[in-house]
């Protein structure tokens, strides 16, 4: 059995006997430890088998694939998460830049606020990405053209009298 089949097990699992904000409370915890020692090493490769990893960054190997999950979206070359089991050797490259619009994107804000990110990003950038992830979000309506307002396709007339009837 492949270890993502055993991690969507585990939550679906979870869920049902603890209830969702306690899987939460219980990966969020796991999750940050993980980012802390990721963002840490300011290496944004990572490589290696999986049981590897998953001992390197004191996480179990289930909930290492889960990361793998939520990370997969922020890999320059995204993994085949259905194929990955314990032998598994995984080679990635990780782009902060989209992994912080993610965790923004997920409203994950005990990961983004995390302070491992002021030896990546200076404040500024940090705010930046944010501003580019705010704005993605806002949607932007075209101004109507009035009846009486010259008509776009240049011909001089009212809209009314040209493209508009």
């Amino acid at each position: 059995m492949s270890l993502y089949k055993q991690w969507t097990d585990f939550v679906v699992e979870t869920v049902k006997t603890k209830g969702e904000a306690a899987f939460w409370d219980e990966y969020g915890a796991v999750e940050s430890e993980f980012y802390k020692k990721f963002l840490g090493s300011h290496n944004t490769n990572i490589k290696g088998s999986v049981a590897e990893l998953a001992k390197e960054y004191g996480v179990d190997e289930v909930y290492f694939v889960g990361i793998l999950d939520g990370i997969n979206e922020s890999l320059t070359n995204s993994i085949d998460l259905e194929e990955v089991v314990s032998t598994t050797e995984i080679d990635v490259v990780v782009d902060y830049e989209k992994l912080y619009f993610n965790m923004l994107d997920a409203k994950a804000d005990y990961l983004y606020s995390l302070s491992q990110w002021d030896g990546i990003f200076s404040v500024d950038k940090r705010k930046e990405i944010a501003k580019e992830y705010r704005s993605s979000k806002t949607v932007v309506r075209e101004d109507k053209i009035g009846r009486n307002d010259p008509c776009p396709c240049g011909s001089g007339k009212k809209y009314k009298k040209c493209c508009g009837k």
